[in-house]
C-alpha cells in the first residue's frame, strides 16, 4: 500500500518527544521536556535549499508495503534538512490559518490546524522513535538541535495570540455550529489545550514561558543522555567460574561473551534482576544493586543539579499560569484531579504494603539467622529462597514454558477471542534486524495497522518496555490513515538458534505493552488529537494493565505456556503453585513502587522557591522517605536521579498512574470475573468499543463507566494485591 498524505495534529507533534509506557499527556509536559541542549530564538531564521533536501525520502511518497518508513534510504544526515523544510512548512499553514480574512469557524481554524504539519509529522514520528532504539552519537546531537527548535516553534503556536483569538471565537459560538461528537470533542480539546499553555497570558508572561520551555528542553534530553551514559556504561565481567554460582545455564549463556571470554553483567533491567535473584555471591550482588541504584549520581553525569532545576521550572512554570505547583497544574485535568487526592489515594496502599514488607524482611532474616544481617542487595535472592522454600517455586522450572514466540502467539489469540483481531506476519522495512511485523486485521477483515516488535536489548537502546507509533491514525474527510505501533522490551539476546525464555513478570510486561499496542491500533477516532493511546495519564495505563490479569488463567496458560521444547502445556500443579505465589513479595513490590510515586509527587509539589533552595537532591530525596517511613532495605523503584519517567518523559507528577490504573485494571478484569468468563463477548464488546474504540472521545471516568456501569471500586486492587481491605487508611 502506498503511503498516503499523512494528517498531522499540533497537539500529536507536541507529544512527539516522549517515548514513554505509552499515553499522550498535557502540552506543558511534552514537547517542552522533550528536547535539547541550548534554547533557540522564537521563530528563527531557519533556511534550507533545494541541493539540501534532494533525494531526501522524507519529501518523498513512501511506496512500501503499507506506507511504513524506508528505513533503510533513511540516514542520520536526512533529520535536519527534512525538519526545517516541515518547520518552514508548518509555520507557513499558521501563518495561512492568521491570516484568513474569514471569520473563524471550525474548518478554517480547528480543522486547519489539525492537518497543519504533514512533513514535520512524519520527520518526528521517526526520529522521536529511532532515538529510542538506534540511538548513535550522531542522532545524539542531533537530538540537541532538532528538540529546542520544536520547542520554540510549537511555543510561537501556542502563544500566538491572533490564533488564540480565533480559536477562542470558535469556542464561543460552539453550542450554535452543530458539530458532530467528535468535532466537538476536537474543539474542546483544542481550546483546553491553548489555555493550558499558557495562551491566555500577558506577553510578558509568554516570553518566561517560552523560556521556562525551552530550558526545559535542553536540560531533559541531557538528563536522559546522562542516564543512558550511565546505564550502558557500567559492566562487570566475570572470568572465574565459581563467580557465577547459582546463575542458570541459560542465563550464563544469555551473558557470555566470546570475544571478551567472559560472562558480562550489565544494568539492562532484565539482566538485572535475574542476576540479582541467582547469584550466590553476595559481594557481586552489593556490586550491581549499587552500580544500578547509584547511576548518574555523581561525576560528569550527574542527574542532580539538572532535576533541581527541571522541578524549579516546572514550578515556576505553573506559578505563571496561576497554579500552586506543577503538580496541581498536572492534575487539573487527571482522574486525581489534585496532589492530595493522588497522595491520599497512594497512602491507602502505602500503609498495608509497608507493613507487609516489613514482615517479608524479618522472614528472610530469620531464613539468614545470625550469619550477617539482611541489606536491600539480599532481598531479590532471599525473597526467591523464600518463594521456593514455601510454594515449591522454581523460577527456572517456569522459563521453559515461557517462550517469546509463543508468548507472543498467546497474546494474539487472547486478542482474536476477546476483540476478534488477527495478526498476519508482514514483510515490511524494519530498523533493525530482530524486529517482527504483523498486519493487523478487525473482525471483519479490514485493516487496523501494522503492529512491529522489538524486543531485545542493545547498546542502542534505552532501557525499560514501551509502546510508541510510527504513524498516528486519522481519518479527515473519508481519508483513512491506519497506524503503525510498536512494541519494545530489552530482552536478553539468547544463543544463535536457542529460544527466547522469560521470567513470568516478563510475560506480564509483553502482555501489559501488548495492550497499549492495542489502544493504538484499534482506534476509530477520526482525529490525531485523541485517537488511539490517549487520555490523562492515570487513564492510559488501564488499557495495558488490564491484559496483564490473562496471563496468569488457567484458560489462558493453556493455550499459550508451552514447553519450549517438549510442547507440553505446563502442568496443573506448577500452575497451582503460580497462582498460590502470585502475591508473594507484594509487600516489597508495593512499597518500592508507591515510595517512587510519593517522591514523584513531593518534587512536583513544590513551590519555584522552594525547589531552588535545594542544594543536594539525594538529601531531599531521603527527608521524603523518611518521612513516610520507608524502611533501609528498601529503595524507591527509581531514585530521584535516574527517574527517567518523570525528568525525561511525560509522567512527571503522574507516576501514580500505575497503580491508580489498577483501580480500573482489577475492578475491570472483575466484570469479565463476575461474567464467568474470562472471554465473555459481552463484555469484550464494551471493553473495545468503549475504550480500546475511543481514544480520548470523553472525560476519562465517563469512558470507564460506559464500560463497566459503574464507577470503579478500590477494593478489588486491594484484594489483589493480598491486603485485608479493612487494613487501609480510611480518612
Amino acid at each position: 500500500m502506498q503511503n498516503k498524505m499523512i494528517h498531522a495534529s499540533l497537539w500529536v507533534l507536541l507529544g512527539l518527544g516522549v517515548a514513554a509506557c505509552g499515553g499522550k499527556d498535557d502540552v506543558a509536559d511534552t514537547a517542552t521536556d522533550a528536547g535539547a541542549a541550548d534554547s533557540a530564538p522564537a521563530e528563527a531564521d531557519i533556511s534550507v535549499s533545494a541541493a539540501e533536501l534532494e533525494g531526501n525520502p522524507f519529501l518523498e511518497e513512501w511506496d512500501t508495503p503499507f506506507g511504513v518508513q524506508p528505513f533503510d534510504a533513511i540516514e542520520d544526515e536526512h533529520f535536519m534538512p527534512a525538519f526545517k523544510k516541515g518547520v518552514l512548512e508548518l509555520r507557513e499553514q499558521i501563518d495561512a490559518i492568521v491570516s484568513n480574512p474569514e471569520p473563524a469557524s471550525f474548518d478554517n481554524t480547528i480543522l486547519a490546524m489539525e492537518k497543519a504539519g504533514p512533513i514535520l509529522n512524519k520527520v518526528l514520528y521517526t526520529f522521536s522513535s529511532l532515538t529510542g532504539t538506534e540511538l548513535n552519537d550522531n542522532l545524539k546531537a542531533l537530538q540537541t538541535e532538532i528538540w529546542p527548535m520544536f520547542s520554540r516553534e510549537t511555543d510561537a503556536i501556542t502563544l500566538n495570540d491572533d490564533l488564540w483569538q480565533r480559536v477562542k471565537a470558535v469556542y464561543a459560538q460552539r453550542d450554535a455550529l452543530d458539530l458532530g461528537e467528535q468535532e466537538a470533542r476536537l474543539l474542546e480539546l483544542t481550546h483546553r489545550r491553548f489555555v493550558r499553555a499558557g495562551a491566555a497570558l500577558s506577553d510578558e508572561a509568554k516570553a518566561e514561558v517560552t523560556e521556562i520551555n525551552a530550558e526545559i528542553s535542553g536540560l531533559t534530553t541531557r538528563f536522559a543522555q546522562n542516564l543512558l551514559a550511565e546505564t550502558k556504561g557500567f559492566t562487570i565481567e566475570l572470568t572465574d567460574e565459581a563467580d557465577t554460582a547459582g546463575l542458570s545455564d541459560s542465563f550464563k549463556a544469555n551473558i557470555w561473551d566470546e570475544d571478551k571470554q567472559a560472562w558480562v553483567l550489565g544494568l539492562d533491567r532484565s539482566v538485572y534482576e535475574t542476576f540479582m535473584t541467582q547469584s550466590e555471591n553476595r559481594e557481586l550482588r552489593k556490586r550491581m544493586f549499587d552500580g544500578y541504584r547509584l547511576r548518574a549520581t555523581s561525576g560528569e553525569h550527574d542527574n542532580g543539579p539538572l532535576l533541581i532545576r527541571i522541578s524549579e521550572l516546572r514550578a515556576k512554570r505553573a506559578e505563571l499560569m496561576g497554579y500552586d505547583s506543577h503538580a496541581h497544574y498536572q492534575l487539573e485535568t487527571r482522574m486525581a484531579k489534585t496532589p492530595k487526592g493522588a497522595e491520599d489515594f497512594l497512602l491507602r496502599v502505602w500503609a498495608p504494603g509497608l507493613e507487609q514488607a516489613k514482615k517479608e524482611r524479618a522472614d528472610m532474616q530469620s531464613m539468614i539467622g545470625d550469619e550477617f544481617e539482611f541489606e536491600g542487595h539480599d532481598w531479590w535472592h532471599y525473597s526467591e529462597k523464600i518463594r521456593k522454600e514455601r510454594f515449591d517455586l522454581d523460577e527456572n522450572q517456569l522459563k521453559p514454558y515461557f517462550d517469546l514466540q509463543a508468548v507472543k502467539d498467546g497474546a494474539f489469540t487472547m486478542a482474536n477471542r476477546l476483540f476478534g483481531l488477527t495478526f498476519e506476519p508482514v514483510d515490511v522495512p524494519k530498523w533493525n534486524d530482530v524486529v517482527f511485523s504483523y498486519n493487523v486485521k478487525d473482525d471483519d477483515g479490514s485493516h487496523l495497522g501494522v503492529f512491529m516488535f522489538d524486543m531485545y536489548a542493545r547498546d542502542s537502546k534505552r532501557g525499560g518496555a514501551w509502546m510508541n507509533s510510527y504513524r498516528q491514525a486519522s481519518n479527515i474527510g473519508g481519508d483513512e490513515i491506519r497506524p503503525i505501533v510498536t512494541n519494545n522490551l530489552n530482552l536478553a539476546t539468547p544463543p544463535e538458534g536457542e529460544p527466547t525464555l522469560m521470567r513470568f513478570s516478563e510475560v506480564e510486561t509483553f502482555f501489559h505493552e501488548f495492550g497499549h499496542g492495542l489502544h493504538g491500533i484499534m482506534t476509530k477516532i477520526d482525529y490525531p488529537t485523541f485517537s488511539g493511546v490517549d487520555g490523562p495519564r492515570d487513564y492510559t495505563e488501564f488499557p495495558a494493565q488490564i491484559l496483564e490479569h490473562w496471563t496468569s488463567q488457567p484458560e489462558m496458560l493453556e493455550i499459550y505456556a508451552k514447553h519450549y521444547d517438549t510442547g507440553e502445556v505446563i502442568p496443573e500443579e506448577l500452575v497451582e503453585r503460580l497462582l498460590a505465589a502470585a502475591n508473594h513479595n507484594q509487600g516489597f513490590a508495593t512499597t518500592e513502587y508507591v515510595a517512587a510515586s510519593l517522591l514523584d509527587l513531593r518534587w512536583h509539589m513544590l513551590s519555584s522557591e522552594e525547589a531552588a533552595a535545594i542544594t543536594d537532591a539525594r538529601e531531599f530525596e531521603k527527608a521524603v522517605l523518611e518521612e513516610y517511613g520507608l524502611i533501609d532495605e528498601i529503595e524507591p523503584r527509581y531514585r530521584s536521579q535516574y527517574f527517567s519517567h518523570i525528568y525525561a518523559g511525560g509522567y512527571s507528577a503522574g507516576y501514580y498512574a500505575y497503580l491508580w490504573s489498577e483501580i480500573l485494571d482489577a475492578d475491570g478484569f472483575d466484570a469479565f470475573k463476575e461474567a464467568e468468563d474470562i472471554f465473555d463477548q459481552e463484555v469484550a464488546a464494551r471493553l473495545k468499543k468503549w475504550v480500546y474504540q475511543s481514544g480520548g472521545l470523553k472525560e476519562a471516568d465517563e469512558l470507564y463507566r460506559n464500560f463497566r456501569g459503574a464507577d470503579p471500586s478500590i477494593e478489588p486492587l486491594l484484594r489483589g494485591r493480598g491486603f485485608a481491605v479493612e487494613q487501609t487508611i480510611t480518612d
